[in-house]
C-alpha cells in the first residue's frame, strides 16, 4: 500500500471514536494490505477471503482501544499474521478428524494456492513465475516472513513494522530474513533443475520416492544435490536477485466481491468501535491495543450481526465468479434447474462433423439418466482406421486459462513427476501425448485430475493415432509406446490407451498432475476449439503418412453421460499418483 494510500492519523482517530466515514475510509486503505499479507502467507488461497474478513472484523471492533495512532500499521499486520497462524492451526485440526476426511472431495486444490493465482492473474513470465513457484517448497514461518518481507522490498512496510509483527528485534528480523532468502534461492534452482530437459540423472534417480509434492524435507534433500552437482549447480547462472523480481508485485489486487461484499463494516461495528473510544487496551508494541482481540463493550447484538454477516458473506463470495470484476453477489446462490438438451443434428459429411445445438445438462425428472461423474472412460479398442467419426456435440464456449511453469506454444509442458497445470473457464482444450521410451520405458503411472470443480469431460480422440498403433517405418512390433530394442512403455490394467492427441471439455476448474514413476513421458496442454476438435477427428487417414494411421473418435454425447476422464477427482490428495483408477466425481 502507497504511502499515499495510508489513512491519516486523523481518519484514525475518528474511526477510533466510531463514526461511520472514517471506519469505511480506514478498512477500504488497509484491505489491500491485509489481503496481501494474508494471500502471501497462507498456503491455501481458499482460506483468505474468510482470514481477511475475520482480520478485519477484529481491526475494526477492536479500533478503540488502540492508544498510540501511529503504531496502527504495525498493530494491523500483527493481527493479520496472528489470524492467519490461527487459520492454519484450526484448518490442520480440521484434516485430522473424520469429518474432514469424509468432506475430501471439496478440498482445494493446493497447486490453485497463492503462487497458482498469482501467475495467473498477473500472467507472469520467467523468473517472477519461477520464483512464485519456489515460495511452495518454504516452510509456513518462511512464507509468513516472506509476505511481510516481500511488502518491506517495495516500501510498503518498514523493518520496525515487520520485527514488531514477527515480535522481534530488528536485528532477529535482519537475521531471519537473510536465512529465508537463501533458503529461496535454494528453491529456484531446485524449481529449475526439476524442468531442465535433459533431466540430470541422479535427480531423477534421487526423486523416485517422492510424490512430486514440495515441501521443507524435500527442499533439504534435492538443495544437497543441486548445490553439489556441477550440472545442476548450472542452473544458478543467470538468476535475478529476488528484490527485483517480487517487488512489483507487493499490493495484490482485493477480489472485487470482497471489495463489494464488507460484512465488517456493519452497524453493530460502528458500534463497536464507538463503544471501545478512550478504553485503553492491552499495549503491543508499546501502545497500542492487544492484536487479534475484539474490545470488551463489544454487545451480544453487535457479535450475533457481525458473525450472521460474516456467515453469509462467506458463502457469497465464492459464489462470485472470478471473470465478473463488477460483480456484486446479492443473495445466495440456489441450484437452477437445468433445460433439456435439444436434439443433435446429423453431419452432413464424414470428414466435417457438422455442429449440434448448445447442450445443456438434461433434467433428472425429464429425461432419466446417468447423473454425472457416474460414466468414467474404459480400456476400449481402436475402430477401423477408414471409419469416419460421429458428429462432436457443440458445447457452450468461452475460453480456458491455463497456469503452468514450462510454457509451450499457446499453452504448457508437463515434463517431469510432480509437473501441474491449472485450467480454468468453459471450453475445449487439448492432452498431447509424447511417451519417452528411448530414455525410460516400464509401467506408465498415469496422468491424473485433482480438485476438479464443476464438470469435466473426454470429448474426442484423434492426432492420427493411437499411442499403440504401429509407428511407420519401425521395426516389427514398434509402436508409438516403444519397441523391443529401445524398450516398451506399458499401461496399468484397465487403463484407456490414448491417443496422440486427447481433446477434453472443462465447465469450472481442474488441475492436470503429470505422475511418472518407471516409464518416462511428457505432455503439452494447448487450448482447443470445437471447431479444432472436429477438423483434427475428421481428417481421414492418408498414405505415405508419417503419424495419421487413423480417423479420430467423439466420445462425447452431448449430455451429462459423456464419459469422464479416468483417474479424476474432486478432492486434492498428497500424492497425486494414487487417484483410483475410477474415482467418484459426482
Amino acid at each position: 500500500m502507497p504511502r499515499h494510500a495510508e489513512p491519516a492519523v486523523d481518519v484514525i482517530a475518528a474511526a477510533r471514536a466510531g463514526e461511520r466515514g472514517a471506519l469505511e475510509e480506514l478498512s477500504s486503505r488497509t484491505l489491500p494490505l491485509v489481503y496481501s499479507v494474508a494471500a502471501r502467507a497462507h498456503p491455501y488461497r481458499d482460506d483468505v477471503d474468510d482470514i481477511v474478513q475475520e482480520t478485519m472484523m477484529r481491526i475494526l471492533r477492536g479500533i478503540g482501544g488502540l492508544e498510540r495512532l501511529e503504531a496502527f500499521r504495525s498493530w494491523v499486520i500483527t493481527i493479520t499474521v496472528n489470524e492467519v497462524r490461527d487459520h492454519i492451526r484450526r484448518r490442520g485440526r480440521r484434516e485430522m478428524t473424520g469429518a474432514a476426511f469424509d468432506a475430501a472431495e471439496h478440498r482445494p486444490d493446493p497447486a490453485a494456492d497463492f503462487a497458482e493465482g498469482v501467475i495467473l492473474d498477473l500472467r507472469l513470465s520467467g523468473q517472477r513465475e519461477e520464483t512464485l513457484r519456489a515460495t511452495r517448497w518454504l516452510d509456513e514461518d518462511d512464507r509468513e516472513l516472506l509476505s511481510l518481507w516481500w511488502l518491506e522490498t517495495a516500501g510498503r512496510l518498514a523493518r520496525a513494522e515487520l520485527a514488531s509483527a514477527l515480535d522481534m528485534t530488528g536485528h532477529q528480523a535482519a537475521v531471519r530474513v537473510q536465512r529465508m532468502k537463501e533458503r529461496l534461492h535454494t528453491s529456484r534452482v531446485i524449481v529449475r533443475a526439476l524442468a531442465a530437459r535433459p533431466a540430470c540423472g541422479e535427480l531423477t534417480r534421487l526423486t523416485l520416492d517422492w510424490n512430486g509434492a514440495p515441501s521443507g524435507l524435500w527442499r533439504k534433500r534435492l538443495g544437497r544435490h543441486v548445490r553439489q552437482c556441477p550440472r545442476c549447480a548450472r542452473h544458478e547462472e543467470g538468476m535475478l536477485a529476488p528484490e527485483g523480481l517480487l517487488a512489483p508485485l507487493a499490493l495484490l489486487p482485493v477480489p472485487a466481491a470482497l471489495l463489494a461484499w464488507r460484512p465488517w463494516l456493519s452497524a453493530g461495528t460502528h458500534a463497536a468501535a464507538a463503544d471501545h473510544a478512550g478504553t485503553a487496551a492491552t499495549s503491543v508494541g508499546g501502545g497500542s491495543a492487544k492484536a487479534g482481540t475484539a474490545g470488551t463493550g463489544l454487545t451480544a447484538k453487535a457479535v450475533v450481526v457481525a458473525s450472521a454477516l460474516l456467515a453469509v458473506a462467506g458463502a457469497l463470495v465464492y459464489a462470485a465468479p472470478r471473470s465478473s470484476p463488477s460483480a456484486r453477489p446479492a443473495t445466495a446462490p440456489t441450484a437452477s434447474r437445468p433445460a433439456p438438451a435439444p436434439s443433435p443434428t446429423a453431419s452432413a459429411s464424414p470428414s466435417r462433423p457438422a455442429p449440434v445445438s448448445a447442450v445443456s445438462r438434461p433434467s433428472p425428472r425429464s429425461l432419466p439418466g446417468p447423473r454425472y461423474g457416474s460414466v468414467v472412460d474404459t480400456a476400449d479398442s481402436a475402430p477401423p482406421p477408414d471409419r469416419p467419426p460421429a458428429a462432436l456435440p457443440h458445447r457452450p464456449q468461452t475460453s480456458v486459462t491455463m497456469t503452468g511453469l514450462k510454457r509451450h506454444l499457446d499453452g504448457y509442458q508437463l515434463v517431469h513427476r510432480g509437473d501441474t497445470v491449472v485450467l480454468r473457464g468453459k471450453g475445449y482444450f487439448t492432452v498431447h501425448w509424447d511417451v519417452m521410451y528411448g530414455l525410460r520405458p516400464g509401467l506408465l503411472t498415469m496422468p491424473s485430475w485433482t480438485g476438479l470443480r464443476g464438470r469435466l469431460f473426454h470429448v474426442a480422440s484423434g492426432g492420427g493415432h493411437r499411442m499403440d498403433d504401429r509407428r511407420p517405418g519401425a521395426t516389427a512390433g514398434g509402436t508409438w509406446m516403444g519397441n523391443r530394442q529401445q524398450g516398451l512403455i506399458t499401461l496399468p490394467p484397465g487403463a484407456q490407451q490414448m491417443w496422440q492427441n486427447e481433446y477434453y471439455y472443462l465447465d469450472g476448474s481442474v488441475t492436470l498432475h503429470l505422475n511418472e514413476t518407471q516409464a518416462d513421458y511428457n505432455l503439452d496442454v494447448l487450448p482447443s476449439s470445437w471447431q479444432e476438435t472436429a477438423d483434427d477427428i475428421a481428417t481421414p487417414p492418408t498414405s505415405h503418412s508419417a503419424d495419421r494411421e487413423r480417423y479420430g473418435r467423439v466420445r462425447d454425447t452431448g449430455h451429462d453421460d459423456a464419459p469422464v476422464p479416468q483417474y479424476t477427482t474432486r478432492s486434492t490428495p498428497t500424492n497425486a499418483g494414487t487417484v483410483p483408477q475410477h474415482s467418484v466425481v459426482s
